[in-house]
């Protein structure tokens, strides 16, 4: 039995992950906060996979909590999970981040500390098993700091940092770390910040189907979709006397 915890399970790209791996010889652990919502996911994901799924409560701010909820799920295992999808996150309509510095703490806590706070005690359960996959979702507005959503990006840019240099250390140990920097994604979080959804958007679908494959070939980052790469290159590109004056 390959068991996967997935936290931030709610979110439609998780969700959408879970069907992707999903299958017969499949455990999910099914991480979040909001009780009812986990059950009514692991009932779809039982009924459309045919596989086994758990869920747990998890609240990412809780990061007094977070090494006792390891060891007493990888307990309940018998071991650490095989592989662990991290989606949870949080960006605030209106750019609000950059103007209300108790805004931009939750920003920096939810997208960034918890997760450091979380897979700390994670990775060195992997690490000792020998064993395993991360996945790490975080974003193209961590490539570089833009007006309107520089919170969010230096979150995301850290968040990428740390899941770099946690590769760089698991790799010794048999354990494969995975960057998805995720472009606009037709979600509830980008639809309650934006009046009309941008152009390139894309479904959760798409992202979850490029995690897959990545997976499968053993790649540390990849953008989703791929042409994101190209884009954040461009603008990473344009020199800073200019880029300053951009509304971007």
């Amino acid at each position: 039995m390959t068991t996967l915890l997935v936290l931030g399970a709610t979110s439609r790209i998780a969700r959408a992950i879970c069907f992707e791996l999903a299958g017969p010889n499949t455990m999910f652990l099914l991480a979040g906060r909001d009780d009812a919502e986990l059950a009514r996911c692991a009932a779809d994901l039982r009924m459309r996979r045919d596989c086994t799924v758990v869920t747990r409560r998890f609240d990412a701010l809780d990061s007094s909590s977070h090494s006792a909820w390891v060891d007493e799920w990888c307990e309940a295992l018998g071991g650490a999970p095989h592989g662990v999808v991290v989606c949870h996150g949080y960006l605030p309509p209106g750019g609000s981040a950059t103007l209300d510095a108790a805004e931009a703490r939750q920003v920096l806590n939810v997208n960034l500390t918890s997760v450091v706070s979380i897979l700390t005690p994670l990775a060195d359960r992997m690490a000792a098993a020998q064993r395993g996959w991360i996945v790490g979702v975080s974003s193209v507005a961590g490539d570089r700091g833009r007006q309107s959503n520089y919170v969010y990006g230096a979150a995301k840019a850290g968040l990428s940092i740390y899941l770099q240099g946690l590769r760089n250390r698991l790799a010794a140990h048999g354990v494969h770390v995975l960057t998805v920097k995720a472009g606009f994604v037709d979600t509830p979080m980008l639809r309650n910040t934006v009046e009309e959804l941008p152009a390139l958007t894309v479904s959760p679908d798409r992202v979850a189907r490029d995690v897959r494959r990545a997976l499968r070939r053993g790649r540390n980052v990849i953008y989703s979709p791929w042409y994101w790469r190209v884009v954040m290159m461009v603008i990473k590109w344009i020199p800073e006397r200019i880029f300053k004056h951009m509304r971007l």
